[in-house]
């Protein structure tokens, strides 16, 4: 997620390459909105940035102000209709484009409400996401208030991990839940400003690192500044796999770098699973971190023994069967000359289903590894995510159902460790009490719905959106000439 204000600058070059540099966070879908004060004209498709985008589209792109959005989703199906940024408009007939990550935990009584409050319609584009849900809720709150007054209004209402950014033709938003649960921060350009999921996409674009975004805080940036204003008490709670798998290692969180981080995992898996072997390997790019840690801390020399396909992204064609009975060769290959006759230690930074290491594990033993000891940068992965992160349900989860040894001879290892939640948090430098820890232990910080209000497919086959007199320029994902008005 990316928005950056700054007149006289090609914001939605600044945009692609800042989406570009947080591609990891989401292959599904891409788009960019931009308004040059008049209208926003927003592109969005299916696909990488790379896919999405091209010089024709960004040149048609103008504008002072833009925002950015890459899919990776946990509310809704991955459809074109639920790519972001979404768009509504309000009753004046402004524009709202809105990009959002995280995931909200009472989609369904945001949605009771917005029927009561008659913010439904069937003009919109049949998006089935919370982030959709969001927009239109403020835009049906900004007919009478104004959008800044709008958010201020909504955002306390709305409960789970959300980081947005926002705006209509003049004005740039930011704003984070009150337990900070996903990452947003603020950068500044010589003429501009910049806010971003990762400090990874300030530095892409030659920002500064101002600041983090402060939970419960709501910012607005326009021609007269920076403002700040404060809709909840913060109540820090980030999530503490961020660390572990989720950021780049490049990005800094709450002042940890990422990849000390992982490196300090890795030296702490050393020394709370030690193994006798004569190489320890990573399995790129995740584990590749804290496999350096480990063998700093082990002695044991650390060496490249996989490599992987760096083209190889979200596919939408479907593998044949004999192309799927190869698993993750399509990612992943042994280097057999160094792995050959070796007694190995891999270093991985999760294991949820266990299907990805079983089909390592076999394949480095097919490659003549001897012994093959796993050790994982993360504690077992007992509990599913409802705060932005596509875990498996807990049926699914390896660890749920299996102690450690169980897991071990599931996936064939000839031993298994994982760090521990103490040496995890430790490695981040962060209290306990500012991160969220529930996929490991159970303790959700935001409490939950009933089941029957939850799911990933929760808002499937309703349609949604809002009545409003002006619609936006929407691009269908093939180039700037053919520019359509959605419905």
């Amino acid at each position: 997620m990316f928005g950056v204000w700054a007149p006289g600058e090609e914001v939605a070059k600044l945009t692609f390459y800042g989406l570009y540099a947080l591609q990891h966070r989401g292959q599904e879908a891409a788009g960019i909105a931009v308004t040059d004060g008049s209208q926003i004209v927003v592109f969005k498709d299916l696909g990488l940035v790379s896919q999405v985008f091209d010089e024709q589209v960004l040149s048609s792109l103008r504008g002072h102000l833009a925002i950015g959005h890459t899919r990776y989703s946990t509310t809704g199906s991955t459809t074109w209709e639920n790519a972001q940024p979404t768009f509504r408009t309000t009753q004046v007939g402004s524009g709202l484009a809105l990009g959002h990550n995280g995931n909200l935990v009472n989609t369904a009584d945001l949605l009771a409400h917005a029927r009561e409050a008659g913010a439904l319609g069937n003009a919109g584009a049949n998006a089935t996401s919370d982030s959709d849900l969001v927009c239109a809720l403020l835009a049906a709150e900004a007919a009478d208030a104004g959008l800044e007054q709008a958010a201020l209004r909504l955002l306390p209402t709305l409960r789970g991990a959300f980081s947005l950014v926002f705006c209509d033709e003049s004005t740039l938003y930011a704003a984070r839940d009150p337990q900070g649960v996903r990452p947003l921060c603020l950068g500044r350009l010589e003429r501009g400003w910049v806010v971003a999921s990762e400090t990874a996409a300030l530095d892409i674009v030659g920002a500064s690192f101002v600041r983090e975004v402060e939970p419960g805080e709501l910012i607005a940036i326009d021609e007269d500044g920076l403002r700040s204003s404060r809709f909840a008490a913060p109540e820090p709670k980030g999530c503490v796999f961020e660390y572990v798998y989720l950021a780049r290692p490049d990005t800094t969180i709450a002042g940890r770098s990422v990849h000390a981080a992982r490196v300090e995992i890795g030296r702490r898996l050393a020394e709370e699973h030690p193994a006798e072997a004569d190489l320890v390997i990573p399995v790129p790019e995740s584990g590749t971190p804290a496999a350096i840690g480990f063998a700093q801390a082990s002695g044991i020399p650390y060496g490249q023994g996989l490599v992987k396909n760096s083209y190889v992204g979200r596919t939408f064609i479907e593998p044949s069967q004999t192309i799927r009975q190869l698993g993750i060769r399509l990612k992943l290959n042994p280097l057999r000359e160094v792995i050959r006759g070796k007694r190995l230690v891999v270093v991985d930074d999760s294991i949820v289903r266990g299907n990805t290491q079983r089909a390592l594990v076999r394949m480095l033993r097919e490659a003549g590894a001897i012994e093959v000891h796993v050790r994982i940068a993360s504690p077992p992965v007992r509990w599913p995510c409802f705060y932005g992160i596509d875990f498996a349900s807990r049926a699914e989860l390896v660890a749920n159902g299996l102690d450690v040894d169980g897991i071990r001879r599931s996936i064939g290892a000839d031993s298994l460790g994982y760090v521990s939640l103490d040496g995890l948090i430790a490695a981040s430098e962060q209290p306990r009490t500012r991160l969220c820890s529930a996929c490991f232990d159970g303790n959700y910080p935001i409490p939950l719905p009933d089941e029957a209000k939850m799911g990933k497919f929760l808002l499937e086959g309703i349609e949604k959106g809002v009545a409003g007199a002006a619609e936006p320029v929407l691009l269908n994902g093939y180039g700037a000439e053919d520019a359509v008005r959605r419905p």
